[in-house]
């Protein structure tokens, strides 16, 4: 019996894989105003509310005009059932994303029982993950990232991480994310479970 060697490539072979990195606060702004000056109120409004929202994208491209505006008023919060947890989870809208959802709303004439991102596709009620996960890729590459290094989960991190970083209240960034488990919080935040434990037991809410 010869002695043979079967070589095989890994699948991520010059690939990055692990946890998408969240965007810094500079980055935010860079996407933003890139947005505004292209006068591009789709993916404002989109680009805001994944910020805002923190949900995952599968949550996000689903979301209803009613789930977010009554009467044609934007509120300044909103809570959404999560597909893969089927509990709730609260977010605030912030003024500027209301606006830029209010814009939106207004080119579009949407109604209540619409899809705030309706798809350009005929086979499709809503933006789809993967059409979200493109344009994703066209923010980050435009203002000069590597996209392997950012996803939509990105987008779903960022605000977390930065309210972490201003107050270390891991419970605090466990209920915005809508998380059951503390240590799916930790791994968002990429810190060690130990300091994350740690910090908890310190945090009263």
């Amino acid at each position: 019996m010869s002695n043979q060697t079967t070589s095989h490539l890994p699948w991520n072979k010059g690939k990055l894989v692990g946890q998408k990195l969240p965007l810094k606060l500079k980055e935010i702004w860079a996407v933003r105003v890139r947005l505004q000056l292209a006068d591009n109120c789709r993916e404002l409004a989109l680009f805001n509310l994944a910020i805002d929202s923190k949900l995952r994208s599968s949550d996000l491209v689903k979301i209803r005009v009613s789930d977010i505006s009554k009467s044609g008023v934007v509120a300044s919060r909103a809570m959404v059932l999560q597909q893969k947890t089927s509990l709730p989870v609260q977010f605030e809208i912030t003024e500027q994303t209301r606006d830029a959802i209010t814009n939106w709303l207004k080119k579009m004439k949407l109604s209540g029982t619409d899809y705030l991102f309706p798809s350009r596709q005929k086979n499709s009620l809503h933006l789809s993950t993967r059409q979200y996960a493109r344009i994703v890729e066209g923010w980050v590459t435009d203002i000069g990232l590597d996209a392997n290094c950012y996803g939509t989960h990105s987008l779903r991190r960022t605000k977390p991480t930065l309210i972490y970083k201003r107050t270390k209240n891991l419970r605090a960034v466990q209920l915005l994310l809508g998380h059951t488990k503390l240590e799916s919080t930790v791994r968002y935040l990429g810190i060690e479970v130990d300091d994350a434990l740690e910090l908890a037991e310190q945090t009263e809410i």
